[in-house]
């Protein structure tokens, strides 16, 4: 059986021109490892969307006949995308559907929904490794296991990163987000303490509802104030970081620095001897991350974070240990909310790429390719 599809693709060419596209391709027979799911369900998280448009220009964009999309990279950001330059990739880190054709060892998953990850997700067929696609619960929609790895594994990878290191309490960033909100339940359901950093007292709200003893805005005059006594309170020395660029990063440090000295026995010319860990996960500022160094001492350390270099070296049994979990808490803990649904050519409108390139907080997009 030959399955022909549509797949959407991103390609920046060498003069800076990024063009999205959706082009027919052939899925071939699965592999005796193998299976074919008809997607019925995948998200549009962050992470996708720095695939999609890349350092792209927004403001740049243009609709051609065929329906492609085209964008300018301005021209000092195409070094930062050049081993990517004249390939056209697949989009889409994880989905969720039915497994219509399955290889002579994978026959057991056929019929099945399955929630998979592997990229090139926004498509209306993906062949993959049977080892990639985890079938859900009896009875569970495609849009329950569309995003149980990216976000959940993450929060999950957040708790153990703190645990392994001797952290007690962790500092979020952005932390009203889909992602946010899971790390929130996670953290309340195992007694770690976490201080949420949000931007609005609408998302202050929003992580109050589902039991968060610690928020703070950091658009409040007082936020140094605010997050020092907080990080005080629950002794945070870890904080994970979704925004990246700017100085809120060093705020972070700053603020665990002041709670450290406020228990410090004598002064020391280098700081408190609390180690203090920022870790930079997302980049929703682009700017440059500025790092006041002179503020927090010198025992602290700043590194970025991803969750599949981690899960290797977490090894098989703590990445087992993590799914048995999103899976038995997939509509509770874990449950992915989605404020509208697209097809994979709706996704390519104009209108509607502006709406979740905007990453707004309390807004999830999911593309169902069978809506067109």
């Amino acid at each position: 059986m030959t399955l022909t599809g549509r797949e959407m693709r991103t390609r920046i060419d060498k003069d800076g021109t990024l063009t999205l596209s959706l082009e027919n391709v052939a899925v071939g027979e699965p592999g005796d490892d193998e299976v074919i799911v008809q997607v019925e369900a995948a998200p549009i998280n962050p992470s996708d969307l720095g695939l999609l448009l890349g350092p792209a220009d927004l403001a740049t964009l243009t609709a051609a006949d065929d329906g492609s999309l085209r964008f300018q990279v301005p021209e000092n950001r195409l070094p930062s995308v050049g081993g990517r330059i004249d390939q056209s990739l697949p989009i889409g880190n994880e989905a969720a559907g039915t497994v219509v054709a399955a290889g002579r060892n994978a026959k057991a998953l056929e019929g099945k929904r399955v929630g998979m990850i592997g990229g090139g997700m926004y498509a209306d067929y993906r062949r993959i490794a049977a080892k990639d696609v985890v079938a859900l619960p009896e009875g569970a929609e495609a849009a329950d296991g569309a995003a149980i790895f990216v976000n959940p594994l993450t929060a999950l990878g957040f708790v153990e990163t703190a645990r392994r290191e001797g952290h007690k309490a962790i500092v979020h960033t952005a932390a009203a987000s889909n992602l946010g909100q899971m790390l929130q339940k996670v953290c309340l359901a195992d007694g770690i303490p976490l201080v949420n950093v949000v931007r609005s007292p609408e998302q202050a709200q929003i992580l109050r509802e589902i039991g968060a003893q610690h928020v703070v805005n950091s658009r409040d005059e007082d936020f140094t104030e605010q997050l020092t006594a907080a990080i005080r309170e629950t002794g945070a020395t870890i904080a994970f970081d979704a925004i990246g660029g700017g100085t809120l990063g060093s705020d972070i440090l700053r603020a665990m620095e002041r709670a450290a000295v406020e228990n410090a026995g004598s002064y020391s010319r280098y700081g408190s001897d609390t180690f203090k860990q920022l870790y930079i996960y997302g980049a929703l500022d682009l700017s440059p991350t500025t790092l006041n160094r002179m503020t927090f001492g010198f025992q602290w350390s700043v590194g970025g974070w991803l969750l599949f270099p981690f899960l290797q070296k977490a090894g098989s049994d703590v990445v087992a240990r993590f799914r048995a979990r999103v899976l038995a808490e997939l509509t509770s803990t874990f449950a992915s909310r989605y404020t509208q649904v697209v097809g994979l050519a709706q996704a390519l409108q104009p209108d509607v790429l502006r709406q979740y390139e905007r990453k707004a907080t309390g807004e999830k997009f999911l593309i169902d390719p069978r809506l067109g």
